[in-house]
């Protein structure tokens, strides 16, 4: 379905053919025509050190003065790397002694060093007064130019024209919102209530948050207009710390204008410069299509950035004769499904290339098989919205809403949750009212200060049903994560924008910034445009306000230094109406820590939110938490209030607490009934010895053996003292009473006879049985009483 074709050309290069002149003896000096050779030899070539660069061949190469007069033959020899040679004397040439060669005296201007001293010295002394000279002025013109010629002047290089921020309307834009400053590019637009052509436009404007403003005269500045990247709408424009880089968009439908191939336009911050990567290709990657594919254009999907992972990501959207080049507009469009990933240039990604770092034109993933991906339950869709969340996974999680086809809508009673880390997509059920179904809304996330929760805001949208009858909305919703549960915001008493779709939003200093959108037929001119809805107190204001950090990415102060915190958070407090529902405080303290209905699998089964720790205005600071699959927060600052970290160090120390007490007391009663055991052995040792008649019986008296009658009385005596009446009037068969019996310290318990539930320590002290430390642990009800009757 998706190709393109790619065409290289090469540009010959033509060789030079330059020739150089070679010059004889005879015609490099006319004085050596009255020398006479010698016919029997040759021309003596004499070598050189100094050869020019294209000299060649036998031509010989001699001096341009010679004297008449013949010197000695030189003794010095010159050498160099490329050889030695032994000047020869001009004597070696036979010269005729009748032809006298005239003597040349050197010529006045040929330079001598007393005369170059000479003119070094003037030029130093006349160079400091030529500035004076009227002569070299910069508007002396002795000569006066022609009258009857035109001047030429040279042409100069154009200056592009600033963008315009004087419109009417303005919808379709993409935006990006870089450390306070936020980037509009392209989109549609009109100048005026009845223009209905040429709509599609290359705006590129950007609107100043870290001043504040009036809502009727924006910070809103028009850069130059870029000459290279397209003008498209319903794009996205990802961004990193320093750099933009634009994706998708389709082309003009009025006029109509053919798509280009695709190529990734970036734009570089710092030096306010574009630059194009062309016929970009996909990688193989995890749950992604096998690779080398060309990477086409889509449009009216739903994209985010996380610029803490260095990614952009681009669901859903899109094909057809306005988005891709060489579709004939006769083919009906074609809805996707996949989720496009764009690792930027200078950052690594696990999921591709082994987690090598992308090159400059960044690395392309398009994911098709993750999860739910695959299943009929996960439909193509358009026009939906894509929000970040951290934690729950070890990259995050980004959930999907809204949108569809022109068949059919997504339901927003389910949400598709995507874990970032194992590149997989689930499902995830919602409580509370439903937001109707729509197209085109858009939606930004701030964080509670201690990461309890975090809450996704939505404006807006359209609904296509009946066709050719849309709607547009102008409602906020909140999704409180992870709860996971929806609350209208009620704005009836406001005074709200009018309702819009396609418009974009971002946030920063914890206040939604709404950029334009199609208002409909019915409003003439929506200018500027541009809204302020405070996410804290959830209301619409007429100006923004600036509020002062030294974040640059504006953080919660208890998470600026983490760097996945979400920002434009800072200065957030959860409205009043979501703490009805997840309780806690302005600061977080949620005490809804999970979906409510609950996840099966996945992240939100698995993981949590990153919770931070918030110092309080007295100074206190909570115990620091932790981050989903352990370890401690790399941003964990402060938190006000409890959270489950807290709580369950609470509850574990307080256990222990308890269980020492218990251990404790355990052990004192332990050795109380340790000390009445060795006082009664001691004591029945002493009767025995003595002969007392209440501990021997009458049976014994005389030394006789019990009968084997008596040995069973006398057993279940013993063996059942626990269950027989305290009123001391059992007696033995024969005769004999329990002697222990009116001293027995585990009977005459409140409660009367049968109370004890457990075989009485009566029975260890008569059968010589020691208390143990266990039996008091396990029942020390029983050896209390013990004590206490003692």
């Amino acid at each position: 379905m998706q190709s393109t074709a790619t065409t290289s050309t090469t540009r010959p290069t033509s060789p030079s053919n330059a020739s150089r002149r070679r010059t004889s003896v005879a015609d490099y000096n006319s004085s050596f025509d009255d020398l006479p050779l010698r016919d029997d030899e040759p021309p003596h070539r004499r070598a050189s050190a100094f050869l020019e660069i294209g000299l060649g061949g036998d031509d010989p190469i001699v001096d341009a003065k010679l004297k008449k007069e013949s010197r000695p033959r030189l003794s010095v020899r010159f050498r160099s790397k490329v050889e030695v040679v032994e000047p020869e004397s001009i004597d070696d040439y036979p010269i005729s002694r009748s032809s006298p060669v005239p003597q040349r005296d050197m010529p006045f201007f040929f330079p001598t060093l007393p005369r170059l001293l000479f003119l070094v010295l003037v030029i130093v002394l006349l160079a400091p007064s030529l500035h004076t000279s009227p002569l070299l002025q910069v508007d002396a013109n002795p000569v006066p130019p022609p009258t009857d010629r035109v001047a030429r002047t040279l042409p100069q290089p154009q200056k592009r024209a600033d963008t315009s921020t004087n419109v009417c309307k303005r919808w379709s834009q993409q935006s990006a919102l870089v450390n306070g400053t936020l980037y509009l590019y392209s989109g549609r637009s009109t100048t005026s209530a009845d223009q209905t052509a040429n709509t599609w436009n290359s705006d590129f404007l950007t609107v100043d948050l870290t001043k504040s403003w009036q809502i009727s005269s924006p910070s809103l500045t028009g850069l130059p207009v870029p000459s290279g990247p397209p003008a498209v709408s319903l794009g996205y424009l990802w961004n990193s710390y320093d750099s933009l880089y634009l994706y998708g968009g389709e082309f003009s439908d009025n006029p109509v204008t053919s798509p280009v191939p695709f190529s990734t336009w970036s734009y570089d911050i710092a030096s306010s410069s574009w630059s194009e990567s062309k016929d970009p290709q996909t990688v193989e990657g995890v749950h992604s299509d096998g690779g080398n594919n060309p990477v086409q254009r889509a449009a009216e999907g739903a994209g985010v950035s996380v610029p803490s992972l260095g990614r952009g990501f681009y669901f859903g959207g899109h094909l057809d004769g306005y988005t891709t080049d060489g579709w004939s507009q006769s083919i009906p469009r074609v809805y996707l499904r996949g989720l496009l990933e764009y690792t930027f240039p200078g950052y690594g990604n696990s999921a591709v290339n082994n987690g090598a770092v992308a090159g400059s034109e960044g690395t392309y993933r398009n994911i098709t098989e993750g999860g739910i991906q695959d299943s009929s339950g996960f439909p193509e869709r358009a026009d939906g919205i894509l929000v970040y969340i951290p934690g729950y996974g070890k990259a995050g999680i980004i959930l999907g809403l809204a949108g569809g086809t022109n068949a059919s809508f997504t339901q927003m009673n389910v949400i598709d949750v995507y874990d970032i880390d194992s590149s997989t997509w689930y499902k995830q059920a919602t409580t509370g009212p439903t937001p109707e179904i729509r197209v085109n809304p858009c939606a930004v996330a701030l964080s509670a200060a201690d990461g309890s929760s975090t809450q996704v805001y939505m404006y807006g949208g359209q609904n296509l049903i009946p066709a050719g009858e849309q709607k547009q909305y102008d409602d906020v919703w909140i999704l409180t994560i992870p709860s996971f549960t929806w609350i209208e915001v009620d704005t009836s008493k406001q005074s709200s924008p009018p309702a819009r779709a396609g418009h974009t939003c971002n946030v920063w200093n914890s206040q939604m910034v709404v950029v334009g959108g199609y208002v409909g037929q019915d409003l003439s001119c929506d200018s500027p445009g541009i809204y302020i809805f405070n996410t804290s107190s959830l209301t619409w204001q007429n100006s923004y306000a600036a509020l002062q950090t030294d974040d640059k990415l504006n953080r919660q102060e208890s998470q600026k230094n983490d760097a996945s915190a979400l920002q434009g958070s800072f200065g957030y407090a959860v409205p009043k109406a979501v703490q009805e529902v997840i309780g806690g405080n302005a600061v977080g303290a949620a005490t809804v820590t999970a979906p409510a209905q609950p996840a099966s699998t996945g992240p939100l089964a698995t993981g949590g939110p990153i919770t931070y720790t918030v110092t309080g205005a007295d100074g206190s600071v909570a115990t620091e938490t932790s981050t989903p699959g352990g370890g401690t927060s790399g941003g964990g600052q402060s938190s006000g209030g409890k959270n489950v970290g807290a709580i369950v160090a609470g509850v574990l120390a307080g256990s222990f607490a308890i269980l020492a007490i218990y251990l404790g007391f355990c052990a004192w009663v332990y050795r109380r009934q340790l000390q009445i055991y060795k006082n009664h052995n001691a004591m029945a040792q002493n009767q025995a010895l003595a002969g007392d008649s209440r501990y021997i019986g009458a049976g014994f008296v005389g030394g006789g053996k019990l009968s084997n009658q008596e040995k069973s009385q006398t057993s279940d005596s013993r063996n059942s003292a626990d269950n027989r009446s305290g009123n001391g009037s059992n007696i033995s068969a024969t005769g004999r009473a329990n002697a222990l019996h009116s001293n027995n310290p585990y009977r005459n318990v409140p409660g009367g006879a049968g109370t004890a539930t457990a075989a009485s320590s009566t029975d260890d002290l008569m059968a010589g049985q020691e208390p143990s430390f266990l039996g008091v642990m396990l029942n020390p009800r029983r050896s209390l009483r013990v004590v206490n009757r003692d």
